[in-house]
């Protein structure tokens, strides 16, 4: 799989780990940035990454701010992009699983490095369970994107 990677400065200094740690999982990382510490703003980076989901260049995004709440505002302005803010293993998975989500966000402030990974790992595993309800409501968000976005 192709995941797009993007983060801020308040996510740079766990960026890497996670990186790696997506290659060791035998996914391919497209990363939109940011390159440095330096102070940035966040949506630039959450509109590039969310291009490239929507684009079909990448099936996954992962965002990484400081609380991942920004990026995940950011991100859910795209059309097509359903991103959720996670900081526990079992939002991860069932985002995926339930809510068809196409974007993991998390704060590097909120969730240290061994958390962060977790997160990835139950977010990249999980499938969309594409059944009953949840086919139900994916479309009824779908609905409300396409009145309002």
């Amino acid at each position: 799989m192709k995941i797009v990677l993007g983060c801020d400065h308040a996510g740079f200094e766990i960026k890497d780990a996670v990186i790696a740690h997506i290659k060791e999982k035998g996914h391919e990382v497209v990363e939109v940035g940011t390159f440095s510490s330096a102070s940035c703003h966040y949506p630039k980076f959450a509109s590039a990454a969310c291009e490239k989901v929507l684009s079909g260049e990448c099936q996954l995004g992962i965002l990484i701010c400081g609380t991942g709440v920004g990026m995940s505002i950011a991100a859910n302005k795209h059309k097509g992009i359903r991103a959720a803010c996670c900081s526990d293993v079992f939002s991860a998975r069932l985002t995926r699983e339930h809510n068809d989500a196409n974007v993991l966000c998390f704060g590097q402030r909120v969730v240290g490095i061994g958390l962060a990974l977790d997160l990835v790992d139950a977010f990249l595993e999980a499938e969309y369970a594409n059944s009953g309800n949840h086919v139900t409501r994916v479309a009824m968000l779908k609905d409300i994107e396409d009145k309002n976005l």
